[in-house]
């Protein structure tokens, strides 16, 4: 028996609007006979054609149902049955993002992990396609930034020239400030989505050749302080942006004055991610900075190097006189007592942490308490040639412990070999001299 059937190549459960699909229509059982074909489409209630498939780029109109049956070109016209409905739904981009100009593709989304970077460590990609169906490869670049428009270039990151398979990518030994970007694509010729919007791994240790500066040198301040951000190293052009956690990526222009390579903030309305970015595509060290009404931690922007002193203190807006100051480290009590600072006069690494502080007034009428910042403590490089040194040591005692014992197992084989030998000598021996006797 002969059977027909339509089919989609590809096979997607979601195809959108302007992606490229072939309809072919499959006759099974019918041996050699020659077939025209005659189909129901969206666009007509019948249309025959001379072969058994065509390839479209579809819009919302090609959604419906679509059928097809075979006719014998052989002199006797006759005709199969219509093979079962096959229906294809079309979906406007539009239907799933909000439009902005020139957008009428999907939204691909990148995240990052970690987002803040221990300098060395291994960052993974992880890239999604709103609404996501099969088929997609995914592209991976890193951002460069234009000074002359605000925006960035993007460079595709080795190996990822003709896509990946999988929606993740491993940065390995990231040491500073970076952006990436990612998009995916799918079909022949390849239909691509959005770019991702840049997204950021931030690292608050200064790349070799750039650096940020925050004056006053302090993690929080007070709404109505006055801030400035240095960028400093070797470039004529710089711009600051933020990242705020409850905003979008922007510059110093939009919410403060860039004077040269400083940028004057008058106020801290929020909590923002901090870094300059230089005409020659280089990215500063990034400094998070949050601002508060009442009470604030003053502790360092920058990551503090063990070994050296640090002073953490409380600071109040309106009053100063104080009965009691708790500082906490990672939630734990540490110091309580009528001093504002705590000082720590040679920091290790196991003073790492979050800090925060908690005031009692004069009149223990009322408690404030700063919100918690991070304080991050460095190796010097004394420190970490101490380890090298002392990790090397392991090794060759280990080594030569190891080479000890291999001779000392060749040698007692040795001797058991040479016990073994002695005892066939005397026994042969011992033979013979009874064969002689």
């Amino acid at each position: 028996s002969t059977s027909v059937s339509v089919t989609l190549q590809p096979d997607w459960s979601q195809i959108f609007s302007g992606e490229k699909i072939t309809v072919r229509c499959e006759i099974q059982g019918g041996g050699d006979t020659e077939w025209d074909y005659e189909w129901k489409t969206p666009q007509s209630t019948s249309h025959q054609t001379h072969v058994n498939y065509w390839t479209l780029s579809v819009s919302e109109s090609s959604s419906g149902n679509y059928m097809c049956r075979g006719r014998n070109r052989r002199g006797s016209y006759s005709s199969t049955q219509w093979s079962k409905t096959i229906t294809l739904t079309v979906s406007e981009w539009s239907d799933f993002i909000k439009l902005t100009v020139n957008n009428n593709k999907p939204q691909s989304v990148l995240t990052v992990s970690p987002s803040w970077l221990s300098p060395g460590a291994s960052v993974t990609l992880k890239c999604e396609v709103e609404h996501p169906s099969a088929g997609w490869r995914f592209y991976w670049y890193k951002t460069v930034p234009k000074l002359s428009d605000r925006l960035y270039r993007y460079e595709l990151l080795p190996g990822s020239d003709s896509g990946t398979e999988e929606d993740s990518y491993m940065v390995h030994g990231q040491t500073h400030t970076a952006g990436y970007v990612c998009r995916a694509g799918r079909g022949e010729p390849v239909f691509y989505t959005e770019h991702s919007k840049p997204t950021f791994v931030w690292s608050g240790d200064f790349p070799p050749s750039a650096s940020l500066t925050v004056r006053p040198d302090r993690v929080q301040h007070f709404t109505s302080d006055s801030v400035s951000l240095s960028c400093e190293g070797n470039s004529t052009e710089w711009r600051v942006r933020r990242f705020p956690e409850d905003s979008y990526l922007s510059l110093c222009s939009d919410w403060g004055t860039m004077t040269g390579s400083t940028c004057n903030i008058s106020g801290l309305n929020s909590s923002a991610v901090y870094w300059c970015e230089s005409g020659s595509g280089q990215f500063t060290n990034s400094v998070n900075i949050t601002g508060h009404n009442d009470i604030i931690l003053v502790s360092p922007v920058l990551p503090v190097t063990e070994g050296t002193s640090v002073t953490l203190g409380c600071k109040l807006r309106r009053e100063n006189v104080v009965s009691n100051v708790f500082f906490y480290q990672n939630d734990k009590l540490i110091q309580n007592d009528t001093r504002v600072e705590l000082i720590i006069s040679a920091v290790l690494k196991s003073d790492q942490g979050f800090y925060r502080c908690e005031v009692q007034t004069d009149s223990r009428i009322r408690t404030l308490t700063s919100p918690q910042s991070w304080m991050a403590v460095k190796l010097t490089s004394t420190t970490e040639n101490s380890s090298f040194l002392v990790s090397l040591v392991v090794w060759l005692v280990c080594g030569i412990l190891l080479i000890f014992l291999l001779l000392l197992l060749c040698c007692c084989r040795k001797s058991k070999g040479e016990m073994f030998d002695f005892l066939y000598l005397m026994t042969v021996k011992t033979v013979d001299q009874r064969i002689i006797f």
